[in-house]
This record gives C-alpha cells, structure tokens and sequence, in this order.
C-alpha cells in the first residue's frame, strides 16, 4: 500500500498541471465571433420630427368689435365659401348709419343751399349790384358744400361696411378644425384680428412641416421618398415626398435649422391636424446588395490582464480580421460567412 502513495501524488499533480495548462492555454486563445454575409436592401435616410397641417389652413376673424350674438358653425363641421359662420351683434352699427344717413342728407340740403346762393350772387355781380367779395364768398360756400358732401358719403360707406363686418362669412369651401369663442362673448378687433374659426381646406391632402439640420439638409432633394409614423398608429407606415426645402434658416440656441415641407396624401382621413410625425427622408437606396453586420466595423478598448504580474494593462484591442467567401446568387445558404477575431 505504501509503494502506492508515491504514484498516487505524481499522477494527483499531473492532473493539476495540466488543468492549470489547459486553463492557461484557453485564457490566450482568441475568441472568434461568426455571422452570416447576406444580401438584401440599404437604405440611407435623414431622420426628423414635424407636425401634420393642412395644406390650406386660414384662420377667420373680425375685423369689429362686439358681442358674439349668433354661431351657426361648430368643431368639425363642414362650410361653403360665403356661408355664414357667425353673427356679431349689430345694433351700435345699424345706429351708426343712420346717423350717417342723416349727416350725408344734412350735407346734401346745405350743397343745394349753397349752389342758389352762388347762382343768385352771380347774376347780382353781373348786373353790378353786388361785390366781388360776395362772389367769391358765395363760391368758396359751395365748394366747401361740395367737400362736406363726399366727406358724409364717406363716412356712410364706412359704417354700412362695418355693418356687413357683422356678418361673418368662411371665405373657402373646407373644415372647421378650431372654433375659438362662444356666444356672448365679446371679440376686439382694436389691434388685429380676433381669431374666431380656423377652417382647413381639404383635410385629404396635409402637410409636414419638418426641422433638417443644416448637416443634413444638403442631401435633402425635393420629390424624395419619405416613410413616417405617427403616435396614433405605431404600427403602420405613412408615405409621402418632399415638397419644399425653404432657404430661411431657423435658429435656436444655436442650432440651424431649416424648415422642410413634406405633402401627404390622406384619403381615409387617419391623420390629423397637430400630429407629431417621426420622419424618415430617404436619400438613398440600393437593392440586392451585400449586408455585413455593423460589428464587424467597430473599433473599441478592452482590459487585457497580464499572466506574469496580474496588471492590467489598457491597450487598442480590435483588430478586425474578415475573412470571407463572396456569397453567390442561388448559393447563398451554401458557406457565406465572415470572422471577427479580437487580439
């Protein structure tokens, strides 16, 4: 039993020596990642954020001030051009002509006056029973009678102008998408325009209005292909073509910017006014190309340990080393294949 032991200690220590072998010669050993070269389509595209509008949104106001007395249009019902959408209170106008009226007659009796009354001191000067200076006084009152006459009709004009202000009418064929006032309400149109309705024109064609960065914008063409989404269909995929690409530079923070108009067709009506639309210009396109993974080109640190004194030491690790065999069309199951080798 005892010539035993001996034996049994060398072959319990080669077995150890060989495991630490083993474990050694694994740790060196490179690590190979194998992926599969395929063909397929590539697509370079700019991606952006917009807004969907209508091609053809105008907002109508009121050019008047005054109580909001009647509405005959409401959120998303449909108009004709010239239709009658709201009616402001016309009471204070109505009044204002007719004292425009009066004043226009006013104006008319004293030209009538003042016309006999040059007329006679006319024939009184030719018969030199009167002066010059009555003439000319005479004819001075007629001219001034003349100027109070247009002055009135003007002043009619501008009120019974006002007066048809009081009745607000769309002035396209269209949508109400906004409706910004209530009955009763007043409106005051002082300063600019109160916004009353906003009407869309046709909501079966719309609009993007994109942000490009000013790296981006230089391989943006107009009739480019482009794929968007929306939050309200996240699972379906929206089509449309550049249609502008406007020179006006917009600038935030620091940032340029510029405005890119993208035309949608929405024929089953999906898409609505205010979307955000996730953009993808396409800029490029390639069919039936080879496709290797984005891996294979990538260039990174790694921690290698040392075997002798156990430091770390921080080196430029990813030497790429690819390897492979063209894939041929009808053989591409056959042997495609690249190798990544990390040293």
């Amino acid at each position: 039993m005892k010539r035993f032991v001996p034996w049994l200690a060398v072959i319990i220590g080669l077995l150890v020596v060989a495991t630490v072998f083993r474990q050694c010669l694994q740790r060196g050993a490179a690590n190979y990642q194998t992926a599969t070269i395929t063909r397929g389509p590539i697509t370079q595209a700019v991606t952006a954020t917009g807004t969907l509008d209508p091609v053809v949104n105008v907002q109508v106001g009121s050019q008047v001030s005054g109580n909001i007395a009647k509405l005959f249009v409401d959120f998303n019902s449909e108009v004709k051009a010239g239709q009658v959408v709201a009616q402001i209170d016309p009471a204070l106008f109505q009044a204002t002509v007719t004292q425009a009226e009066g004043d226009l007659a006013n104006a008319q009796a004293a030209l009538e006056l003042a016309k006999v009354n040059a007329t006679r001191t006319q024939d009184l000067f030719a018969r030199k029973t009167s002066s010059r200076a009555d003439l000319e006084q005479a004819m001075a009152t007629l001219h001034q009678a003349e100027a109070n006459l247009k002055i009135k009709q003007g002043a009619l004009d501008k009120a019974r102008a006002d007066l048809d202000h009081c009745t607000i009418t769309s002035p396209i064929d269209g949508v109400v998408i906004s409706r910004s006032v209530d009955v009763g309400q007043t409106v005051a149109a002082s300063l600019q325009a109160p916004v009353i309705f906003a009407i869309a024109n046709d909501l079966t064609k719309m609009q993007i209005d994109t942000n490009v960065a000013e790296a981006d914008v230089g391989v943006v063409k107009i009739d480019q292909n482009v794929d968007f989404t929306v939050d309200a269909f996240p699972m379906e995929t929206f089509h449309g073509k550049v249609v502008q690409v406007r020179n006006a530079p917009i600038t935030v923070q620091n940032v340029v910017t510029y405005d890119t108009v993208i035309g949608v067709s929405n024929p089953e009506l999906k898409l609505k006014p205010g979307m955000t639309a996730n953009v993808s210009i396409v800029v490029a396109h390639k069919d039936d190309v080879l496709q290797i993974k984005n891996a294979a080109l990538r260039y990174g640190w790694i921690e290698i340990g040392s075997p002798i004194s156990g430091i770390a030491k921080s080196v430029s690790c990813f030497r790429i080393l690819i390897s492979c065999r063209v894939p041929q069309r009808g053989r591409m199951s056959s042997y495609p294949w690249f190798t990544v080798r990390s040293v």
